[in-house]
């Protein structure tokens, strides 16, 4: 697993990337194969990018696969310097609010969302247009959590767009760094 970490990181890097971004995490011990990777490459390179975590929730149980917690997966991974941590994919923007509230309130990082647009039909295709995943968002941002404002499955460039837009009226999270 590290090595393919390592091979990724590479081609990333190689390919011009100004950010790393280990997402969809599901259990906390790959993204540690991946985070041991990156970190190699850093020292492997003598130079290092800023690095954003990203896991997912994956029920209205508040959990990850494995079984973490919001909360349990900012904790097993708040040793890392990180610009962000947040979450991203299997929930909607109203779902996954109250987990990534959860990290607002307790990381020293900035926060970031990368909801699906809704759930999936029984189609497999995502109903949530942009107009109302942005108003979704709003709520976001009227509660400041969260500093870094994207899309997983579902999302197309219109999308991107409106919470663009919505964003650009607001100002970051404020962070407060642990002392």
């Amino acid at each position: 697993l590290k090595e393919n970490y390592i091979e990724a990181t590479h081609a990333l890097i190689e390919g011009g990337a100004d950010i790393l971004l280990i997402e969809t995490v599901f259990d906390t011990l790959n993204c540690k194969a991946a985070i041991f990777a990156v970190k190699e490459v850093f020292k492997q390179l003598g130079r290092e990018l800023p690095l954003m975590i990203s896991g997912t929730i994956t029920d209205a149980s508040g959990r990850t696969l494995s079984g973490q917690t919001a909360e349990a997966f900012l904790t097993s991974l708040s040793h890392v310097p990180l610009l962000s941590i947040g979450l991203n994919c299997a929930l909607g923007a109203d779902q996954l609010r109250p987990y990534v509230q959860t990290l607002a309130q307790k990381a020293p990082f900035a926060i970031s969302a990368h909801p699906n647009a809704g759930l999936p039909n029984a189609f497999g295709d995502y109903d949530q247009g942009p107009a109302e995943m942005r108003d979704l968002i709003r709520d976001y941002l009227d509660r400041q959590i969260i500093n870094v404002i994207g899309g997983c499955c579902g999302t197309t460039p219109e999308h991107i767009k409106a919470l663009a837009e919505l964003a650009q009226q607001y100002e970051p999270r404020k962070m407060e760094l642990l002392a």
